[in-house]
């Protein structure tokens, strides 16, 4: 642009020349300063990268319009962004942001390499020659172009990325390119400022971790190749000769360079046989990083090298414990070590549910061996462990017969959720809802129905092997069966009204939200309930309290769709209902709140709250079971539902990543589920705990106060204040510092000698001598906390009950170390 307004300039200079001869100076200042000044302007105004070129407005209307996807160092997902934001390098984001990237190597069947020269109208790096396609996975699109560890190193989104955009730029038709045939090799994280286009303070940008494709065509196979001239403005194929030629003069992209250097032109291009038809050169497990060259550092934030030479970094990949849709994609957010490690009653719980008083398993029992086909009861048992994420234990430890009734009941609906949630397999939403009608009508009698390629990992193993379901559904009980295929059907249709929706921006009020929760959860425990009155364990009018098992299941997911914010977001939908989030994002949309988490606080707390208003319901359902063991699976996933809200609420991390409990707490939370004074107790802790983290200037602040005082209200009010267990975590604490000193002063005169050999110290040395005392008093506290733990969390504010639950607690505790030491 500026060469032509160069020339502009001098043409007019030229023709008008002769005529501002006769003209006084004060004229010809004039007139240069006329014409120079809406150049100088322009010239300045596309430096600075103000807007778009003249000439590119469908350039920067795609960098606004595309949002792609933005990663942390080692990959993981945390959020999206448009190209805009991401490519621009400022003193606020010197080297933009993070975000995914591919680069394609196009090899036609004698080993040449497709080459592009990128248009004049790009707005980053225009002019340069490069690989044959390179661009960015989307978010929000369909078929998704999301991808997470587990997805390594088939990488479908990144795939679907780029024969999206071969056909966008090389006008390659969508079918030419086969994806299976894609090979992913490695992934490089590289940063560069285009400063050679627009200038050493160039506020444009690459910073991408870029995944590498490489793709060669049959000897007899044609491909069409129409280049977008808005794109693309030339094409040629090279020999690895024709290439190092050519690297020696003009123009070429940063990233192209170093994977020519690094990888291309020493390792692949002499082996491209091997490569295509091996895994040799795959790579899942590190990401390489690499600075800029001398000319591309810079930019409007003026960064630095960093790296200075290249690193590699390890990081997860490959394929085992694929999960269906965002599972696995974002960052999970867990407490130190250390937070858990202090918490000894936690850590207690811990082993102590592993060792001493497991969730034991009912499936061997000997009338369910005689009963059921012994290989199909395995392999359901075998599958529950792998697809559910938490109820496999609380399931198993139901008695005989409802143990398999709900065992079934939760692969059927596994399996019908795989076929709504997979976002790729159909060809049309049409196709989708005629698959879930056909699951309702054959999966239960047909022999020969199968669903094949639905799914991933264990999800698509359990559809693709639905007959061992099959076999053990077929001997349930006849009201077992009803109650499973009505459930079913009634969910596929729930479900076949949803597949139609666009849920890219969260359903659409309150109403819809709590329909969608019903399908999806709701049923779910009004068919449990139904099941417990079927075998009898539990009173025939459980089944008819339909309000409150629906309230249950609303309660588990609105807590899990909270939770799972960004895990959905990145995936391409969403639940947060647009009512809702609209009052604090405006129009700016529900990724807002990754940026702005004042507003998205605000949200998420009266989403939470939203939540809390249904706990009186599910302690009034608890309250009418009589089983302790249907008590303990309908409580254990309510008072972590209930432990997970008191985690979010108020949490800006929800925004950047899926927030969990410690894994002590689940332990303590399951062991203290036996009885409703444990549930109470649980609830009544994370109400007040909420209270607490509330704040008066929140818009929800009375809201609410009043659900956790609902709820207080039911289960007894506790004492306000410091907490007698809260002052002993103190304790705990000062006592893993006190063992921690104690232990190494003594270590340090051990090997100073002091010990003269012996197994104990110099009793004449007073500073050995102190540091032994405060050794043991340490240990002795931490191992009387440990084994009565639960006496201090007791004894808050329940008029001694607390004391006599606890005293129960060691009783049950010194019991079972009898049964093990008998």
């Amino acid at each position: 642009m500026l060469s032509q307004a160069q020339s502009l300039f001098s043409q007019m200079t030229s023709q008008l020349m002769p005529h501002l001869n006769s003209c006084s100076s004060l004229l010809k200042v004039a007139y240069f300063l006329l014409v120079l000044s809406p150049i100088i302007l322009a010239a300045e105004w596309w430096r600075k990268g103000r807007g778009k070129k003249w000439e590119d407005a469908s350039q920067y209307e795609f960098m606004q319009k595309d949002t792609v996807i933005l990663v942390s160092p080692d990959d993981k997902v945390i959020g999206s962004s448009s190209k805009v934001t991401s490519h621009t390098f400022s003193k606020s984001t010197p080297r933009g942001q993070l975000h995914r990237a591919f680069s394609v190597f196009l090899f036609d069947s004698s080993g040449r390499l497709l080459l592009q020269k990128r248009a004049s109208s790009k707005i980053t790096f225009p002019d340069v020659w490069t690989n044959t396609c390179c661009s960015h996975p989307l978010h929000g699109l369909t078929p998704s172009e999301v991808d997470g560890p587990s997805d390594l190193p088939s990488v479908p989104g990144v795939k679907n990325a780029a024969v999206r955009k071969l056909s966008q730029e090389l006008g390659m038709p969508i079918g030419q390119i086969s994806k299976s045939r894609l090979k992913f090799l490695t992934r490089l994280h590289y940063w560069a400022s285009d400063s050679v286009t627009h200038g050493p303070l160039s506020p444009w940008g690459e910073h991408e971790i870029d995944y590498v494709l490489f793709y060669q065509l049959k000897p007899s196979e044609v491909i069409t190749i129409n280049p977008n001239p808005e794109e693309v403005s030339e094409i040629k194929w090279v020999t690895p000769t024709e290439l190092k030629n050519s690297l020696k003069t003009g123009l070429w992209s940063p990233w192209f360079r170093i994977i020519t250097s690094r990888w291309l032109l020493p390792l692949w291009w002499t082996d491209l046989s091997t490569l295509m038809t091996t895994s040799k050169y795959v790579d899942t497990k590190t990401i390489t990083t690499f600075d800029p060259t001398e000319e591309h550092a810079g930019g409007g934030g003026k960064a630095k090298r960093v790296y200075l030479k290249e690193v590699v970094r390890n990081v997860s990949g490959g394929e085992g414990g694929k999960k269906q849709g965002g599972y696995g994609k974002v960052v999970i957010h867990k407490e130190s070590k250390f937070s858990q490690v202090v918490r000894f009653d936690e850590m207690l719980s811990g082993f102590r549910l592993l060792y001493s008083r497991p969730l034991t398993s009912n499936l061997g029992d000997k009338m369910l061996v005689e009963r059921f086909d012994v290989d199909d009861l395995k392999w359901c048992d075998e599958m529950l462990g792998k697809v559910s994420r938490s109820f496999a234990a609380v399931i198993r430890q139901l008695p005989g017969g409802l143990l398999v009734d709900v065992m079934v009941f939760y692969l059927v609906l596994r399996a019908l959720d795989t076929v709504e949630d997979d976002m790729e397999f159909f060809d049309g939403n049409e196709k989708k809802v005629e698959c879930l009608k056909e699951f309702c009508e054959r999966a239960f009698d047909d022999e020969d129905f199968v669903i094949e390629g639905c799914g991933e990992g264990d999800e698509r193993r359990l559809l693709e092997d639905f007959k061992h379901v099959r076999g053990v559904f077929k001997d349930l009980g006849a009201g077992s069966q009803r109650v499973i295929r009505d459930i079913t059907e009634r969910m596929a249709g729930g479900m076949a009204e949803f597949v139609g929706k666009d849920l890219g921006e969260g359903t659409r009020d309150i109403k819809e939200y709590n329909r969608y929760c019903h399908f999806v959860a709701g049923l779910v425990g009004e068919g449990l309930s139904r099941l417990f009155s079927t075998s009898g364990l539990e009173a025939p009018h459980l089944a008819s309290q339909i309000h409150l098992s629906d309230q249950m299941g609303l309660f588990l997911q609105k807590t899990n769709i909270i939770r799972d914010y960004l895990e959905d977001f990145v995936d391409g939908r969403a639940f947060w209902p647009q009512t809702i989030w609209k009052k604090y994002a405006g129009e700016e949309g529900l990724g807002a709140f990754r940026t702005d988490k004042v507003q998205g606080l605000k949200c998420l707390n009266e989403l939470v709250t939203d939540a809390l208003e249904l706990a009186p319901d599910c302690l009034a359902y608890l309250s009418q079971l009589r089983c302790s063991e249907v008590f303990r699976f309908c409580a254990i996933p309510q008072v972590m539902a209930i432990a997970t809200l008191d985690k979010v609420y108020n949490n800006p991390d929800v925004f950047t990543g899926v927030v969990k409990i410690r894994k002590g707490l689940s332990c303590k939370l399951i062991l203290n589920t036996v009885d409703h004074e444990g549930v109470h107790e649980c609830f009544g802790r994370m109400a007040l705990s909420i209270i607490k983290q509330a704040r008066v200037e929140d818009p929800n602040y009375e809201r609410t106060v009043k659900a956790c005082n609902t709820i207080l209200e039911i289960v007894g009010q506790p004492k306000v204040g410091i907490s007698f267990g809260a002052k002993m975590q103190v304790l705990n604490v000062l006592a893993c510092t006190g063992l921690f000193s104690s232990g190494k002063v003594l270590l340090t005169s051990y090997e100073g000698g002091n010990w003269d050999g012996r197994m104990l110290p110099n009793l004449t040395d007073h500073g050995d001598v102190a540091a032994l005392a405060v050794f043991f008093a340490c240990v002795g506290f931490l191992i009387c906390f440990m084994m009565v733990g639960e006496v201090f969390e007791g004894m808050e504010g329940d008029g001694g009950k607390g004391m006599k639950r606890s005293s129960s607690a060691i009783s049950r505790t010194l019991v079972e170390a009898s049964k093990l030491v008998e």
